[in-house]
């Protein structure tokens, strides 16, 4: 296994803090929102799941990496504060799918959107920072190239 040099711990810590100022900017976004940054991810997740994948509570804790009883307390969170609500599965009656209400709709469209713009301005340096620490790779002529 390859030793890091200190320009690779140089990267890493770089490529931490360039997340960190966004995930600051986020924190502060949703909290002038008046809710957590946990129910802004879970809104977030419902709303951008990937294709053929059913809103349930099992995937949305995989999403945001949390234990279900963890989704479980964030769904009811947004559910009381009108953004969430529970929809029974048409083919599965047991089967128990999360939607965002209208309310739920707004709230996230409005942060979502600060998001991507704040996202577009800092991008470049996340981009830089990200690239320093791909590995180079050799093209078919034999020079350098970043990935």
């Amino acid at each position: 296994m390859k030793k890091l040099t200190l320009s690779d711990y140089q990267a890493l810590a770089e490529f931490r803090y360039q997340i960190r100022k966004f995930l600051r900017f986020s924190e502060r976004a949703v909290r002038a929102a008046g809710i957590e940054a946990g129910q802004y991810q879970l809104m977030l997740a419902i709303k951008g799941m990937p294709q053929g994948v059913r809103p349930r509570i099992r995937e949305l804790a995989n999403r945001l990496q949390i234990q279900h009883h963890s989704a479980v307390e964030l769904i009811n969170r947004r559910e009381a504060g009108g953004c969430v609500r529970r929809v029974r599965g048409q083919d599965d009656r047991r089967e128990v799918l999360l939607a965002l209400t209208p309310k739920g709709e707004k709230v996230l469209g409005e942060l979502a959107m600060h998001h991507h713009e704040e996202l577009r301005s800092a991008a470049p340096e996340l981009v830089a920072a990200l690239r320093r620490l791909m590995p180079q790779r050799k093209d078919k002529g034999g020079v350098g190239k970043t990935n």
